[in-house]
């Protein structure tokens, strides 16, 4: 017997508009060519950044601590997908802006730009999200130096 193997651009898509009000509307707009106005709140809440912030911080947090980020290079910006429990650990960052529940993300297709926004890191279909104590550590200036080796593990 033979299994197909599971495509994370399908599965990223899937889980994505599941967190939508109408998974419908959100297949309508990405099969138009639009973005989708999905609210945080359900399953993530949403850390807006500096996009060149962002690309740095990306390069410095360890794989399995990076989920999806969203980017709109024209604004020069970013939005992390963050655990719904993540403002408490993040207030203190200047450069992150932790949006509250049911706020809205304009989200491109998994696969292509949509408005002027890209992902820069997808969503899989996992439900992996940022890691919080990870974020913080890679914007706030020597955060990397407070990590316990666990983090890296």
């Amino acid at each position: 017997m033979t299994t197909r193997a599971r495509n994370p651009v399908v599965a990223g898509a899937r889980w994505l508009a599941r967190c939508a009000t109408s998974e419908e509307s959100v297949r309508n707009a990405w099969q138009s060519g639009d973005f989708a106005v999905i609210p945080s709140g359900a399953l993530w809440l949403v850390a807006e950044a500096p996009l060149t912030r962002t690309v740095d911080a990306m390069q410095l947090l360890p794989a399995d601590s990076l989920g999806p980020v969203l980017a709109h290079p024209l604004g020069s910006v970013a939005w992390w997908l963050v655990p719904l429990d993540s403002a408490v650990e993040l207030w203190h960052v200047k450069q992150l802006t932790i949006y509250p529940s049911g706020w809205p993300l304009c989200c491109p297709p998994i696969n292509r730009p949509a408005a002027g926004r890209v992902w820069l890191e997808k969503p899989d279909g996992s439900g992996r999200l940022s890691d919080p104590a990870a974020l913080g550590a890679a914007f706030d200036p020597g955060g990397y130096l407070q990590l316990p080796v666990e983090a890296f593990c």
